[in-house]
């Protein structure tokens, strides 16, 4: 009987580019047939994703990507840090592990209310530790919500997504007794809802509204992020995956930054 270290290297190359990036990685260590074809580009575009002319648009913006030299090391760029793309409103980034892809729309590519009058509500700045040129930053508002829109087509085909909102307090107030609505509204599907408390420093009290409530975690980023909610993405259709975060009681808030809206594999 053939052992599969006796194959060919081209029967190697096609059984590893059905495999993971993972599996590719643990074969390559095991021989150097094994390992010239783990590093092929026969296998590592296999890994990169299906749509040819969005990693083609993304390369050409980017002279460190177009120079890679091979399909392995720019699927390990796209997979090492955010991509900014489309004018600065959204960042990608693949799984190392998977190559699924993530994305994180920007505050600006957002619908906040209120932040189109003055500064009075909002202002924009620039935040070093940001990924974005600008994030939102609540002044203060009585009414919150931010409401945005995640066209499917760019996504991963058959993978579970999560999404998530992003953002940081400091000096906050406003939030902490009041619960905030979440909802997630896959086109042609239903409505996900839940409240949640976005003040992480919260302790809950009896008869607070907020007790039990999910909380945000720390990012390794240092962000704050919170779970809107989920969908599975099987089909080849475009469409729209509505996203809200509202909170339209009388009390004043103040001291939320907003980095954006994230929806990455789970």
């Amino acid at each position: 009987m053939t052992e599969i270290q006796d194959l060919p290297e081209g029967c190697i190359t096609a059984i590893l580019s059905r495999t993971t990036p993972v599996d590719a990685g643990r074969f390559s260590l095991t021989s150097k047939t094994f390992r010239s074809a783990a590093d092929s580009d026969a296998v590592w575009n296999q890994f990169l994703p299906s749509d040819s002319n969005f990693i083609a648009s993304v390369v050409s913006q980017f002279p460190s990507l177009a120079n890679a030299p091979t399909k392995k090391a720019l699927y390990l760029a796209l997979s090492d840090r955010p991509i900014i793309i489309d004018n600065g409103h959204k960042s990608f980034q693949l799984d190392r592990k998977n190559g699924k892809l993530s994305y994180i729309l920007a505050a600006r590519s957002l619908t906040i209310i209120w932040s189109g009058h003055d500064e009075e509500y909002w202002k924009w700045i620039d935040l070093p530790d940001s990924r974005f040129a600008e994030v939102a930053v609540l002044i203060d508002v009585c009414w919150f919500e931010i409401r945005g829109t995640i066209n499917t087509i760019a996504l991963s085909l058959n993978t579970d997504y999560a999404v998530y909102f992003v953002f940081k307090m400091v000096n906050a107030r406003g939030f902490q007794n009041r619960p905030v609505e979440l909802s997630i509204f896959e086109e042609g599907g239903h409505v996900s809802t839940k409240n949640v408390c976005l003040d992480p420093n919260v302790e809950d009290r009896p008869h607070d509204r907020v007790v039990g409530l999910q909380r945000p975690i720390v990012r390794s980023d240092g962000w704050l992020e919170i779970e809107m909610g989920e969908f599975f993405h099987s089909s080849t259709q475009n469409k729209e995956v509505h996203v809200n975060v509202l909170e339209r009681g009388s009390q004043w808030k103040k001291g939320l930054f907003l980095e954006g809206i994230e929806v990455r594999p789970k």
